[in-house]
């Protein structure tokens, strides 16, 4: 089980402050998590231009361009946002056994260290 997962909100912990231009404390939902390359995507956060080559569609309007996208940012680099106190928080796994139609199951379930509330 991730750390972080799509639809979560984050708050970015490293970087450059807002004075400086950067994101540092900035929060954003997480778009796409690449497990792969341990990487997020994070709505309104690390913009980047991106030049995209000029071309038509079938109506024949023009496409491309320079477009601002978000780029992936490090998962160390953000922390995970407490339910309660809307502050950054480290994740842990609890361990629950759900006992549903007679049947005891064994589920892990993410929560906050700083409150202990599940997520």
């Amino acid at each position: 089980m991730a750390n972080i997962k799509k639809g979560d909100v984050v708050q970015v912990i490293t970087g450059k402050s807002q004075a400086r231009g950067g994101d540092r404390g900035k929060q954003g939902r997480v778009i796409e998590v690449q497990v792969e390359k341990n990487r997020v995507i994070v709505e309104g956060i690390n913009f980047v231009k991106k030049h995209v080559r000029v071309g038509q569609t079938q109506r024949g309007t023009k496409t491309g361009g320079i477009e601002t996208v978000e780029a992936p940012i490090h998962v160390s680099n953000v922390a995970l946002i407490d339910p309660d106190s809307k502050k950054p928080t480290r994740v842990g796994f609890r361990v629950e056994q759900v006992t549903k139609d007679g049947v005891t199951k064994n589920v892990r379930v993410r929560y906050a260290k700083k409150s202990g509330k599940d997520i």
